[in-house]
């Protein structure tokens, strides 16, 4: 919801509706496009997150579509990271990569620990 609203804006304020100046923009400034390509990858995600969805789709196949989360996570921090480049200033992006690195780093952990309790490991 909020990265819609986020891309809304954009749209509306940043560029009042004009599609050639969206996409001139998303061209020609790297974090624009990061932004972007955050957004589409969270669109299916969101799209699919009902239960009926789920129930369609089978839970494996929802399961390998939902893991463009990680990849969302990353793109968003790296959106954010870029534009505060041009300012100079690192210090919440620099938290909020840390923060999600901590969680992706946390997941590869517990997936680590519950591999060496399977049997046959």
């Amino acid at each position: 919801f909020y990265a819609s609203l986020h891309l809304v804006c954009f749209i509306w304020f940043d560029h009042f509706f004009e599609l050639q100046e969206i996409i001139a923009d998303i061209l020609k400034r790297p974090f624009v496009l990061m932004g972007a390509l955050t957004w589409f990858s969270m669109l299916p995600l969101a799209l699919t997150s009902h239960n009926k969805i789920i129930r369609v789709l089978g839970g494996k196949r929802w399961q390998l579509l939902h893991r463009l989360v990680y990849f969302s996570a990353i793109a968003a921090v790296l959106h954010y990271f870029w534009m505060k480049a041009g300012k100079h200033d690192f210090s919440q992006p620099a938290l909020f990569g840390t923060l999600v690195a901590g969680l992706l780093l946390y997941r590869v952990v517990k997936r680590w620990h519950e591999s060496r309790r399977q049997p046959g490991f």
